[in-house]
């Protein structure tokens, strides 16, 4: 036996359907049967939206660790960079002053 297509539910769909399960009034295949969806479903919406609850009330511009430690890392790298910049501007100048001309760096591959 073959099933057929698999069904797509709306974000706002199952927000409605976990909504009404949360309430209580209804059981849990009362509202399958309502909504034309199996209760497991209905169930399994319910455990996600449950464990979802505490990062809605999350600042959203709060940075994850993850994310703090990227942003080191990077500040890190160009921190770096600059101070590379300047010993190269420094000893380009040196070597003008004393050489007279520019470095010849097309050798350095």
């Amino acid at each position: 036996m073959s099933r057929g297509k698999r069904q797509s539910f709306s974000k706002e769909f199952k927000a409605k359907v976990v909504l009404e399960a949360q309430r209580e009034e209804s059981t849990v295949q009362e509202l399958a049967t309502k909504y034309s969806v199996h209760p497991n479903q209905i169930s399994l919406w319910k455990k996600q939206a449950v464990e979802m609850l505490p990062g809605i009330f999350e600042r959203p511009n709060r940075k994850s660790e993850e994310e703090k430690r990227t942003d080191q890392e990077h500040d890190q790298l160009l921190q770096v960079i600059g101070s590379q910049k300047i010993e190269v501007e420094f000893l380009k100048k040196k070597y003008r002053q004393l050489y007279g001309t520019e470095p010849d760096l097309s050798n350095l591959h």
